[in-house]
């Protein structure tokens, strides 16, 4: 295991960068369909990620307390 695998933030980086692609994707595809209902179930998918992204953050942050030791 390479050092930087042992890192928390390591793994937080990589996987925000992952939704962060989904969170685009979801929005994109919002354009290209016309139901209501399936804009709302992509934009509504689309910001419980980014709460998710910012919760990641927080932890390597440690803003909150919940992630102080």
């Amino acid at each position: 295991m390479l050092p930087q695998e042992r890192d928390p933030r390591h793994h937080t980086r990589k996987m925000k960068s992952r939704l962060q692609e989904t969170i685009v994707h979801l929005r994109e595809d919002i354009e290209k369909v016309d139901d209501p209902q399936f804009k709302a179930l992509f934009e509504t998918s689309a910001e419980v990620l980014e709460g998710l992204t910012k919760a990641f953050d927080h932890y390597e942050r440690k803003s909150e307390s919940a992630w102080q030791a």
